[in-house]
């Protein structure tokens, strides 16, 4: 399809009697000058189908604000139903805010005339002329920068007078309700204007200031704090808009939080590498002089859609990483010591949860594969609302030094049990840089974070293991129930695992059956209290009595059998037999 084929072109051709200056500017006579007081003057259109500012009209003399082809059919009072691409369902009425009877239009306008030459010199040699400063009804009270922001009815009602060369140091002048949103805009008048097509949103009002001159629509914002609370609504009729913010890490992610919520029209616009913190557009445009047009093309050139997605080949480069660091000797590390179990589960990943009857030991199977994973250097954090810090320890240095707890409170002198206690000691202590035990029984998934954040920059690991002990006595203040508490700290946890690479280790109880006992054949109903934990956990065990296991008599303990029930990835099945190791505080994998 040419120019001449396209219902835009075709529509300003019907309009405006000129021809094109290239290829794809467009000039004839402006319509409008004459009718606003000015020498008939030069309008531009631009009809590039390829530009962001496909069908943006402007006027040289700047006789009224450029916009696109329904500003223009507004400014010629042509009907909007002659404008290409009109739906009658947009024509909605909306209900205007209620302004103000009184504002401050005659004061901006004195304000206007009293800019002084100095300050027109520094804005010009920032590549602003004196007609842009009019334009947009800069002007100055004497000390302070004076920025209108006029409403969408034309009047002003309130203004931001900024100190020159200290922007930490300003007011805002006239009604306060303007001062905040949705009023507090710049040039808001423009969106209006942009209809169907583009505009620059900026952080700064000064930074706005070289794109007008250079003639691109625009609005500010007077801080990148004020994006947070800026209503995507406004600009629900634009196709695109370009986010133009300072190059500090602030601005950049106030610029993703609304472009995230604008969606796919925003674009921001990034600082090539190695730009100095702090640059801004209107220390650009000081610094690049005639160049600066150049430079604005480049940045907008490469931008791209706000997406909350990875690029393809971002996703595929992640894909091979990760499947590399799954190679790596440190994600072998994340095996839980037993043989059979780690040959079952492939290694401690994702969500596992362990559910067993009370007492039969489902506390001691986790001390002893989480102390077994810290002493093999992988991070483990230990959320314990049974034992209590002090007891873990205490049974982790009798399982390691095979002295039952009465023996490690005696005194001892020499010999092979204060040898066995003294190396006991000394692995006790080097397990202690990678095992954390938690006791806060105001731990929040929020808290929960900035402890594997903590222990992954202390250790310099990039897995954690964290191990919940139990389930069911995790705090539930922020939850109206039990049940729905549980399914919302494993959907929490589930969040975690994916986000920070984290194993979960999650004890759980059981139900007890008909009868009363806990002696049902394994399945995944039987655990207690969440219908979430068939959805959530990668793998569901659980721990009963073996066949034919009785109770010693004399050690009041029994082997007990692993079983996995449930799996994403993994056949379920008897894993294998776990007699205690009495009175050692410890646990032995036995084949069945």
């Amino acid at each position: 399809m040419t120019v001449a084929d396209d219902s835009i072109a075709r529509f300003y051709f019907r309009h405006l009697s000129g021809e094109y200056q290239d290829g794809t500017v467009y000039g004839a006579d402006c319509p409008f000058c004459a009718g606003h007081g000015f020498t008939p003057g030069r309008m531009v259109v631009f009809l590039n189908r390829e530009s962001f500012f496909y069908g943006y009209f402007r006027c040289l003399n700047r006789c009224v604000p450029g916009g696109f082809v329904n500003w223009f059919a507004c400014l010629s009072g042509i009907s909007r139903e002659e404008v290409p691409g009109y739906i009658p369902a947009q024509d909605v009425i909306t209900t205007q805010p209620e302004y103000p009877v009184e504002n401050i239009n005659d004061e901006i306008r004195l304000y206007g005339d009293r800019l002084t030459s100095s300050l027109i010199e520094g804005f010009t040699a920032g590549g602003v002329t004196e007609a842009t400063l009019k334009e947009l009804e800069i002007g100055f009270n004497g000390r302070y920068i004076v920025y209108p922001y006029r409403q969408e009815d034309g009047n002003c009602y309130a203004a931001r007078c900024v100190y020159p060369d200290r922007p930490e140091d300003y007011f805002w002048h006239g009604d306060e309700k303007f001062s905040v949103e949705p009023y507090n805009l710049f040039n808001l008048q423009d969106i209006r204007r942009c209809e169907g097509g583009t505009l620059f949103l900026c952080e700064g009002e000064e930074n706005m200031l070289p794109l007008r001159q250079l003639g691109f629509p625009g609005v500010a914002v007077s801080h990148y704090t004020a994006l947070d609370k800026l209503s995507p609504e406004l600009f629900g009729e634009l196709k695109n808009v370009f986010l133009v913010i300072n190059n500090i890490p602030e601005s950049e992610q106030a610029a993703k939080n609304f472009a995230s919520r604008l969606g796919f029209k925003a674009r921001i616009l990034y600082w090539p590498a190695g730009s100095a913190p702090g640059y801004s557009l209107s220390r650009l445009a000081l610094d690049s002089g005639r160049e600066f047009g150049r430079e604005v093309s480049v940045m907008v050139k490469q931008s791209r859609a706000f997406s909350p997605f990875a690029s393809p080949e971002r996703e595929y480069g992640l894909f091979l990483q990760n499947l590399e660091k799954e190679q790596g000797e440190e994600y072998l590390r994340l095996s839980s010591g037993f043989t059979l179990l780690d040959r079952t589960l492939g290694g401690i990943h994702g969500i596992n949860v362990i559910g067993g009857a009370p007492k039969i030991g489902k506390s001691t199977f986790m001390i002893q594969i989480a102390t077994e994973m810290a002493l093999n250097r992988v991070p483990v954090l230990y959320y314990d609302f049974e034992n209590g810090r002090q007891k873990i320890y205490q049974r982790t240095l009798s399982r390691l030094s095979r002295l039952s707890t009465a023996e490690i409170k005696e005194e001892r002198e020499s010999g092979e049990i204060k040898e066995r206690y003294d190396s006991a000691c000394g692995i006790l202590q080097q397990l202690f840089r990678f095992l954390r035990v938690i006791n806060d029984r105001k731990v929040t998934p929020a808290l929960m974070r900035k402890h594997i954040e903590f222990i992954r920059h202390e250790t310099g690991s990039e897995y954690t293991v964290v191990v919940i002990d139990s389930l069911h006595k995790l705090p539930f203040k922020e939850f109206s129930e039990r049940r729905s508490g549980i399914d919302a700290w494993l959907r929490q946890f589930e969040s975690i695992r994916d986000e920070l690479q984290v194993s979960f280790l999650v004890i759980s109880e059981l139900t007890r059956g008909p009868a009363g006992s806990y002696d049902e054949e394994p399945h995944l109903g039987i655990f207690k209290g969440s219908g979430d934990i068939e959805y959530s956990a990668d793998n569901a065990l659980v721990l009963v009595p073996s066949p034919g296991s009785e109770i010693n008599e004399a050690t009041q303990v029994r082997s007990n059998r692993l079983w996995l029930v449930a799996s994403r990835e993994h056949s379920p099945g008897s894993v294998a037999d776990y007699p205690v190791d009495y009175p050692f505080w410890g646990v032995k994998e036995q084949s069945i």
